[in-house]
């Protein structure tokens, strides 16, 4: 396995790599995994942090590889050409059937040199929008912890990486393994959910426009039943032309964005609150505890319980 380091490496991405695929062993104790780290020239690399790592291999270890890891490098990542030796590395070893992957935004390399064309893919969140403008070809999630094309993987932030490292020990190896390594480095062998849970949405205020009076007005009444009917009249308008208004305003319709307001007054809750369920369910608007999990489960990809312990605590 080669991780590929680059000028601005996170050296946390660097450490899982080497920490996970490190610990994974047979049942008779020997190592499953040779890691290796290596570069576009060996020497001394720069990190993001104040120090540099120590690189032994050049990009013949990329040739040698069963596995070729790409790291984030903030960087460099977003402005990663589509030619150079580092793309061109990737791709001639995916040619002979290497397996790539990448953590966090180390997907734009992959992208970049064409590994990611017509596939699903993800990196972090916060990438995710210009990841998918500058490649329109790549089916992005901004959704998932990782996405698994088979030959190509990516993960989404930082951590997420070790939700990906961990998936593809208990791929090659069986669950057995992988949980063992998740117990030497004292972390869960599988996170609930996705990273949609750690994206913040903050509600947007109001702007002055035709509808933001009625908006206005819902985000302080999301207790109670608001009807499309009552949003038209605090505008003096027919439905029709609320609803038309609505959408030209703000790019959804009345009850998608009325879903949207309630799902983050939950997470509010959920998170600042010690108020049961039923009760952030009956406050956020969404009348039960089923209906609040059946729309945070949509939007987080986890239940109300699962993600106030997630952001609060047990």
């Amino acid at each position: 396995m080669a991780v590929l380091v680059r000028e601005g490496v996170l050296p946390m991405e660097l450490g899982i790599v080497h920490q996970l695929f490190g610990n994974a062993r047979s049942a008779g104790g020997a190592p499953l995994y040779e890691v290796v780290s290596c570069a576009v020239r060996p020497g001394a690399v720069a990190t993001d942090a104040d120090f540099a790592v120590a690189v032994p291999h050049g990009l013949a270890a990329v040739a040698e590889a069963d596995t070729v890891i790409v790291p984030a490098s903030h960087v460099l990542d977003e402005a990663c050409p589509g030619g150079g030796p580092v793309p061109a590395a990737l791709v001639a070893a995916r040619a002979r059937g290497a397996r790539v992957a990448s953590i966090c935004t180390g997907a734009f390399v992959l992208a970049a040199a064409g590994l990611l064309e017509g596939r699903r893919a993800t990196t972090h969140w916060l990438s995710c929008d210009r990841f998918a403008a500058r490649f329109p070809g790549v089916r992005v999630d901004a959704a998932v912890l990782y996405a698994d094309e088979g030959d190509v993987l990516t993960s989404a932030g930082e951590a997420a990486g070790i939700d990906l490292c961990l998936h593809m020990i208990r791929r090659d190896h069986g669950a057995a393994v992988a949980g063992d390594v998740a117990r030497r480095t004292v972390v869960p062998p599988h996170r609930d959910g996705g990273q949609a849970q750690f994206i913040a949405r903050p509600v947007p205020a109001p702007r002055d426009s035709s509808t933001a009076a009625a908006r206005a007005w819902a985000l302080e009444h999301l207790d109670r039943p608001v009807t499309l009917a009552r949003l038209a009249a605090r505008e003096s308008m027919s439905v029709r032309t609320f609803t038309r208004r609505f959408r030209q305003e703000t790019g959804v319709s009345p009850q998608v964005w009325l879903a949207a307001q309630r799902v983050e007054r939950a997470r509010r809750l959920l998170e600042e609150t010690d108020l049961p369920v039923d009760a952030v369910a009956a406050r956020a608007g969404f009348g039960t505890a089923a209906s609040l999990r059946s729309h945070l489960q949509a939007a987080a990809g986890v239940s109300p319980t699962a993600y106030r312990a997630t952001f609060r605590g047990r």
